[in-house]
């Protein structure tokens, strides 16, 4: 009998780019890519935390390089790809949340959020795709489980997040064909600099605990696994969907 042979999760001789990639969860991908061998650029808008967070990866005996970009900015976004050469693998986990009661809402803060969560990712994806097309790669979006359920003071963040499950599972319909795998990871409220103010309110840590059905709240660690699996042979047949770390949230 022959048995079957579980597929690698070894990314030796691949190029990684993450977009947000200098803090939280990007900077958690970052090391899960470069652990498993991979050539990670870092992009991110602050020059000395991209640089600080590169340079951390290589102390640690990693292949990484810094990249300063403004993933909004679209025509260097292109420059960027240019300037890197081809990636095997790109991780967008540049965001932007600004909560509100929905009848509060702003033209400034709906313009925001959508400029970066959806039309940033969008051409981010389409770029990597391009420079993929003849040799196939692996798009992995940091979405959100507000992808999947709605949430008081957050209309703006959901329908950013919704629409970035949308477009996954279109461009995996199209690009499939070049091998081209495109999926989100779908966190839920995941213990960061960013949100440590969040977690340090009293009512709002119990609302999040109360919605978690595991006995914990998510961590950086939490999503590195996930990160690995999308970009490795291991996902080769996973492409259009979504991994909902989450804790059980959107079970319930």
């Amino acid at each position: 009998m022959t048995l079957p042979r579980t597929p690698s999760f070894r990314l030796d001789g691949k190029r990684a780019l993450v977009a947000g990639g200098s803090r939280g969860i990007g900077l958690g991908c970052a090391v899960a890519l470069a652990e498993a061998g991979a050539h990670v650029v870092i992009a991110a808008r602050g020059a000395a935390q991209v640089q600080s967070a590169a340079d951390d990866l290589a102390q640690a005996g990693f292949s990484a390089e810094a990249l300063v970009l403004d993933v909004t900015d679209l025509s260097a976004v292109q420059d960027a790809f240019g300037a890197v050469g081809p990636v095997d693998i790109l991780v967008n986990s540049a965001g932007l949340a600004r909560h509100s009661p929905a009848l509060e809402t702003t033209s400034e803060d709906f313009d925001a959020v959508s400029a970066i969560n959806i039309k940033a990712a969008y051409f981010l994806a389409q770029t990597a795709a391009k420079q993929m097309a003849d040799r196939g790669g692996s798009i992995i979006q940091i979405s959100s489980q507000m992808g999947h359920v709605g949430g008081i003071d957050r209309a703006v963040y959901c329908a950013t997040k919704h629409a970035v499950e949308g477009m996954t599972k279109a461009m995996a319909i199209e690009w499939g064909p070049a091998n081209i795998r495109v999926n989100t990871i779908s966190p839920t409220f995941i213990l960061t600099d960013l949100t440590k103010a969040t977690f340090e309110d009293t009512e709002k840590r119990a609302w999040i605990e109360s919605k978690i059905k595991l006995p914990r709240v998510g961590e950086v660690e939490d999503i590195m696994g996930a990160c690995l699996f999308l970009a490795s042979d291991a996902s080769a047949l996973v492409t259009g969907t979504t991994i909902l770390v989450d804790g059980g949230w959107t079970a319930g």
